[in-house]
């Protein structure tokens, strides 16, 4: 026991500080199905991609025909090609097209090396506009091999600056799935790391012109609070004003209605009632074996319990997506697994209890140069090592573990003690068949880690885990002897499960993923919601019961807080849907009364925790700073005045900041309309969204020895939004001028070429500044509207202007006005001798003047306010 337990602590240590590259070379890896013996001889061996459970498992799945069985292990077993993005809202997005297509496209054709791909580099016939890039090199080899290194260089800094954003091919799926419009209000529930909440932000930017926000929204979302950290730091490259990162249960999102707060005589029918959305992107947290071609150690570490361990959560984010989606909005459902269990089978119970309210989409016609697979109709569920075919094979003491909905028909809930497979989550079983999958994704970009219970693995009962992995050598047996998955009586989905996709990897050359597309028709019946609500109060009086006096009895009561809480926001749901229907005139033929009973006891036997979370709402959430509109009137005023900000840019009820005292306010950041109005609603309903980042950061407070006339300084994030609406403190310099600012950081006003340029910026008011390359512009006053003008922040000091750039921004500004406007970059001592070359912000020449620390150039890295994320307690 105490190895077992010392094993699972070196694994979760692992994987928190840096995943190993188990493709590199290593001379203690066996070689593939040598099962590493000792006396293996030679040098490295590769890593072993066997898994005889798995092959057995997705065998009798028939994921794929049998005569590609051997092509589609063929292809798990490789590398995966490495992929990226162009960010089609960025201003150089055609430049780094024309670079791909006419430079490295041509020139990294001698590097191809695989017999079944013709070019190194080519872009996704499926994504539209060309803007998604398919390599033909892994991310190892795109690391070591020494003839593709500057394509590697320019791929990382383009990632940082937010050009580009390095991304699994088949994970950019799910996204164009959603057909996302302008003004669509977009909920990404498991949103960590972020690139596809990345890819959501471009397309709602993708068409708006300079200075102008789009009205959509998304709101990602997380529950681990690292992980949203994560995702603060990946979506901060797009500097938008029209992102809320909130840190929730993705099965607890919290439903901010105005009916339960105000009176009706107080709401403002103008603003949003309640928070819904046009589009959810439901990609859930899965075992992550499509990812196997990314990470081999899935090889090593899959068994069979991980898919069976999270189908309850999936049914349950699932389900409370549809909840939150307006009527005729899309959901799309998606796992980077291949299992039926956590794919088929959650869509086949979200139909079953949403019934003719929602409607699994055909989209074979969208996208048709991708490769897809219809879903599957049968499946067989694997328990113990053993075939099960329908729920009433399931032995009677396993019947809590595996439920009905896992099944095909999903049948059998008569006969557990669940109804339609509850939505509840039995944290017992995740953390029993979970032991290892939580490590085993945590690391990985794009697959989803189930943060349910799946972080306490010191706590978990590991002689489940350990069963599946005992027999992950042998051909599973049932109880009569039966080893042929062929003859378990089977059943069949009538439900039209053929409309789900499922990507194989031999079929482009990429990693598994499953999606499914789901429209919502109508509200949802409030039958099943009753349904739902006697399902979990049976769950958890048995749990109850069962464990009250057991081992784990330390955790009941924070589980059944868990599923008591849902049971009550249910029971909101449900009283949202009576006031819905009755003003649709919907059909009172309901259940009605029925509701009021069950909703009633829910109600007073919880009445005591609803009180208490209600008046912690009321305050704010513990260890994350409140959201504080900013009215501070006289500094907005000096800002206003001092860059001349003209009246039809708004600043009242768009600023905020994350701190009430006023005079202490270090950021002001700018949020759209469409995040001003869940703000506001948020407010009202006793600020239930735990928000840890929103907006754009426009401001900055500039604290200097010398007196300015404004105390805040413009961030560069924000300058693209602002720039059009500027009339102050603006300079417009020469291709050569603009060049020296981005490569030697400080320049003095008499050492710049244009001897006119220096005077214009010594007579400029003391503080920030804008300076705009002039090349290409012949109308000087109307290059602010123009979408190509290229702008830089700058500090003008006594004696000199300073770049408030990050080095890295600076030098991918650098590159990308040298390939637009054919300028040669010199080398830094090519350049005057007076000027500084080191690229400090310290003066030039040790003049007088000193350049406040706050000064330097600004991180993107510090932007992601970690001490404002902390973990609530």
């Amino acid at each position: 026991m105490g190895g077992g337990r010392k094993r699972g602590r070196s694994q979760r240590r692992h994987f928190k500080e840096e995943r190993e590259n188990v493709w590199k070379d290593n001379p203690k890896r066996p070689p593939a199905g040598a099962g590493g013996g000792e006396g293996s001889e030679g040098g490295w061996q590769p890593f072993a991609t066997e898994n005889p459970a798995f092959e057995d498992y997705y065998k009798g799945q028939q994921i794929v025909p049998e005569e590609e069985w051997d092509t589609f292990m063929s292809m798990l077993r490789k590398p995966l090609p490495a992929a990226f993005r162009i960010n089609a809202s960025s201003q150089f997005y055609q430049d780094i097209q024309s670079q791909l297509e006419n430079d490295f496209r041509k020139s990294l054709e001698t590097e191809v090396s695989d017999e079944h791909e013709k070019e190194a580099i080519r872009p996704l016939p499926w994504y539209p506009g060309n803007l998604a890039w398919h390599l033909n090199f892994s991310r190892m080899q795109l690391r070591r091999n020494q003839a593709l290194e500057s394509f590697h260089e320019f791929l990382k800094q383009e990632n940082e600056v937010g050009n580009i954003t390095r991304q699994e091919a088949v994970s950019m799926v799910p996204p164009l799935f959603l057909k996302v419009q302008p003004d669509h209000h977009i909920l990404d529930m498991c949103a960590a790391p972020g690139s596809k909440t990345f890819q959501l932000l471009e397309m709602i930017h993708q068409s708006t012109k300079p200075g102008m926000l789009p009205n959509a929204m998304v709101v990602a979302n997380d529950l681990d609070v690292q992980r949203c950290n994560l995702l603060i730091h990946q979506t901060k490259r797009m500097c938008t004003a029209n992102l809320i990162v909130t840190n929730h249960e993705a099965q607890n999102f919290p439903g901010c209605s105005l009916a339960k707060f105000c009176p009706e005589t107080c709401v403002d029918e103008s603003k949003p009632q309640r928070l819904e959305f046009d589009c959810v992107l439901c990609d859930v947290p899965c075992s992550g074996d499509g990812t196997v071609r990314k990470a081999p150690d899935m090889w090593r570490t899959w068994n069979i319990g991980m898919g069976n361990g999270l189908h309850r959560l999936q049914v349950e984010i699932a389900m409370r997506g549809i909840a939150l989606l307006k009527v005729g909005g899309r959901m799309v459902y998606s796992t980077c697994s291949l299992n039926p269990v956590e794919n088929e089978a959650v869509v086949g119970e979200i139909l079953r209890r949403c019934g003719d309210s929602v409607e699994l989409l055909d989209v074979s016609n969208e996208l048709p140069e991708l490769v897809r697979r219809p879903g599957l109709s049968t499946w067989k569920v694997r328990d113990r090592g053993s075939w099960v075919g329908t729920y009433e094979d399931v032995l009677h003491y396993r019947k809590k573990v595996i439920s009905p909905s896992m099944f095909p028909s999903g049948k059998g809930a008569t006969d557990s003690c669940t109804v339609g497979g509850s939505d509840v989550v039995n944290i017992d079983v995740v953390d029993a068949e979970m032991k290892e999958s939580g490590d085993m994704v945590e690391g990985k970009e794009e697959t989803k880690i189930a943060t349910n219970g799946s972080s306490n693995g010191d706590n978990a009962n590991t002689e489940e885990i350990k069963q599946d992995e005992s027999e992950s050598g042998k051909v599973p047996r049932r109880s009569d002897g039966t080893s042929d998955s062929t003859s378990i009586r089977t059943e069949h989905s009538s439900l039209p499960l053929h409309r789900c996709m499922r990507i194989v990897p031999h079929d482009q050359n990429s990693g598994g993923f499953f999606i499914a597309v789901l429209q919502k028709l109508s509200p949802l019946n409030e039958s099943q919601v009753v349904e739902a609500i006697k399902g979990e109060r049976s769950i958890l009086k048995d749990s109850a019961l069962n464990r009250l006096n057991g081992p784990g009895s330390d955790k009941v009561l924070s589980e059944e807080t868990s599923i008591n809480q849902q049971g009550v926001d249910d029971s909101h749901v449900l009283n949202e849907q009576k006031n819905k229907d009755m003003d649709n005139e919907i059909s009172e033929d309901r259940s009605s009364e029925e509701a009021k009973v069950i909703v009633a006891e829910v109600q007073n036997d919880q009445a005591s925790k609803r009180d208490k979370r209600k008046t912690q709402n009321q305050t704010r959430w513990r260890g994350v700073d409140p959201v504080i509109f900013f009215k501070d009137e006289a500094t907005i005023r000096s800002i206003v005045s001092y860059y001349g900000i003209k009246d039809s840019f708004k600043l009242e009820g768009h600023l905020v900041t994350r701190n009430p005292d006023t005079s202490h306010v270090k950021r002001i950041y700018y949020v759209s309309k469409s995040v001003q109005e869940v703000l506001e609603l948020n407010v009202k309903v006793g600020e239930r969204l735990k928000i840890t980042s929103l907006g754009l950061k426009i401001f900055e407070r500039q604290s200097t020895k010398e007196d300015s006339p404004c105390t805040f300084r413009l961030s560069s994030e924000g300058l693209p939004l602002l720039l059009p609406y500027i009339t102050k403190q603006i300079l417009y310099a020469s291709a050569i001028d603009f060049q020296h600012l981005l490569q030697y950081r400080i320049i003095k006003f008499p050492d710049f070429v244009d001897a006119k340029f220096g005077e214009e910026a010594s007579a400029l008011l003391r503080g920030c500044c804008v300076v705009i390359l002039r090349e290409g512009h012949q109308d000087v006053e109307s290059i602010g509207m123009d979408p190509n003008a290229i702008a830089i922040v700058c500090w003008k000091g006594k004696t000199n202007l300073c770049v408030m750039l990050t080095p890295m921004d600076g030098k991918e500004l650098l590159d990308r006005i040298s390939f637009r406007f054919g300028l040669k970059i010199p080398k830094v001592d090519d350049g005057k001798p007076s000027l500084k070359s080191d690229g400090s912000d310290e003066q030039p020449d040790g003049g007088d003047e000193t350049v406040d620390p706050e000064c330097v150039p600004e991180s993107k890295a510090s932007d992601m306010e970690i001490s404002d994320v902390k973990e609530a307690e």
